[in-house]
């Protein structure tokens, strides 16, 4: 009788070939669901380079795992926001001609006014960064010294608040200068003061207008700090003393 091979630790082993086609099924399931994954959001750039992805996987070239992420900057909302930003810009610029034009209607009202009377020394209008701006002189509303507006004058008061009624009612500031000529009279300490109450004063007058809206008008004086002219001589002086009435852009 023969003798029985005796078996080595070896001879029980275990063969783990099916391992081969486990593991490419796993990474084909891993590149399906990332297939999928991207398919969920509408990005046809990732949508491609994950196309291109699964594909390599099939056939043998970089794996899944090792290929780059695809930018995550998305092109698409990229130009939506740019698209945006321009439609926004564009309609701030039509926003702001729209209002230079209603500004320029209320100047030709007053300016029509102003040559109407023949009160191109007393009064000016212009357009500036801030808004529309009229220029009233106060020897036009004031005696020297005086925040009380003359009695002849308060009818010219009462013509301009009929000029600043809007179909489209705006803020309006109302200011008040002076010369720097120091004051000399005991009603007031101080140009500034002076300054303050004529511009009080004269949006009084104003607002006697029932077609102004009072929350829309404020007051500021500024005194001898704010000249427009020289007070080196009499006609600079003349100037700087004065009212001003702002009519504010919606904006």
């Amino acid at each position: 009788m023969s003798k029985k091979r005796k078996k080595g630790k070896y001879d029980d082993h275990v063969d783990e070939s099916w391992l081969i086609p486990y593991a490419d099924l796993l990474t084909l399931l891993l590149a399906l669901f990332i297939v999928l994954f991207s398919m969920s959001s509408i990005d046809a750039k990732k949508f491609n380079a994950m196309s291109q992805a699964f594909n390599e996987v099939l056939t043998g070239g970089t794996g899944v795992m090792e290929y780059p992420e695809p930018d995550n900057n998305n092109s698409v909302s990229k130009d939506t926001t740019q698209e945006q930003q321009k439609q926004k810009n564009e309609n701030n610029n039509l926003s702001t001609d729209v209002e230079q034009n209603e500004l320029e209607k209320i100047q030709n009202k007053v300016t029509t006014y102003i040559n109407e009377r023949n009160l191109q020394k007393s009064l000016e209008t212009q357009i500036t960064d801030e808004g529309l701006l009229i220029t009233i002189n106060n020897n036009m509303l004031f005696d020297s010294g005086a925040a009380e507006i003359r009695l002849e004058n308060i009818e010219i008061a009462k013509d301009i608040s009929e000029l600043l009624i809007m179909d489209t009612p705006r803020e309006i500031v109302i200011s008040g200068h002076t010369d720097n000529v120091p004051i000399q009279y005991a009603d007031f300490d101080s140009n500034w003061e002076l300054s303050v109450k004529r511009a009080v004063n004269f949006m009084k007058i104003l607002l006697n207008n029932k077609g102004l809206d009072p929350r829309l008008f404020s007051v500021k004086g500024f005194g001898e700090f704010k000249p427009i002219a020289t007070n080196d001589t009499e006609e600079g002086k003349a100037r700087n003393r004065r009212v001003e009435i702002l009519v504010l852009p919606r904006d």
